[in-house]
């Protein structure tokens, strides 16, 4: 399984085995944060992967005491909050394939400390699942496409693709976010602007998690996208919406 195919079989896990990780597989796991590009180029990031098997934090979610929990802490800059999501998401998605489950901790249950000037911005329990750490695409409860999309033309198969593995992002309370402005072959990104307390507080870091998604299927599907905030869509008021982003396929 690679991490495309993660996309359609991830799932929040919040049972665990207590159950020791090898060490060279927290290496790897390490590694491979250091090594993913970043969203956001410039923004100083860093991870700390914890052992909690006996500790305090580990019991947050309940009887499960998940035995690991990772970190991620980032510098404060512009989209840093977006940037920490898609990199969170990519090592949620690498977990899986890894044989690991993996789920997103309110930070709201957890003490906040920053680190060497970075801001800690989310916490992610890990290890071994007690049952699977999979599940079918039925499983899933999401948005239809078209409860997340506006279609000004018939939407491209390489454009399905994308938006498919989008809405299967997870989000704080499945809170979806994220709606989608089909035009001219590109897609264009847009947020709720009735998020607000808890959910809005997470928006920008779910949108980061979701942009994970349609960057890992453009990669498998060899498509050469940008992502460009658009001048002339940037400046329009929204009534509803906030402008995002925007996915423009290189032809």
């Amino acid at each position: 399984m690679n991490t495309y195919e993660a996309i359609y079989k991830r799932k929040s896990v919040r049972k665990y085995k207590q159950e020791l990780i090898p060490e060279e597989l927290l290496e790897d796991i390490q590694n491979y944060f250091d090594e993913i590009p970043r969203l956001v180029p410039g923004i100083r990031t860093e991870l700390v992967i914890e052992r909690c098997m006996n500790g305090r934090e580990g019991a947050v979610l309940g009887k499960s005491k998940p035995p690991y929990q990772m970190k991620i802490y980032s510098e404060d800059k512009e989209r840093y909050r977006m940037n920490a999501g898609y990199l969170m998401e990519m090592m949620s998605l690498y977990l899986t394939t890894r044989g690991l489950g993996s789920c997103y901790r309110s930070t709201s249950l957890l003490p906040k400390k920053d680190m060497d000037g970075k801001k800690y911005l989310m916490t992610m329990s890990f290890g071994y699942a007690a049952g699977s750490h999979l599940r079918t695409a039925v499983q899933f409860r999401r948005l239809d496409i078209k409860n997340l999309c506006v279609l000004r033309e018939t939407m491209r198969p390489w454009v399905r693709e994308l938006i498919e593995a989008a809405r299967l992002a997870p989000s704080s309370m499945n809170s979806q976010p994220w709606r989608f402005l089909i035009s001219n072959g590109r897609i264009h990104i847009f947020s709720r602007k009735d998020d607000a307390g808890f959910r809005g507080k997470y928006t920008e870091f779910n949108l980061g998690i979701m942009l994970a998604h349609i960057l890992t299927a453009a990669e498998e599907l060899w498509l050469d996208v940008d992502l460009i905030r658009l001048e002339d869509i940037s400046q329009r008021e929204f009534k509803r919406f906030n402008y995002v982003i925007s996915v423009l396929l290189n032809q």
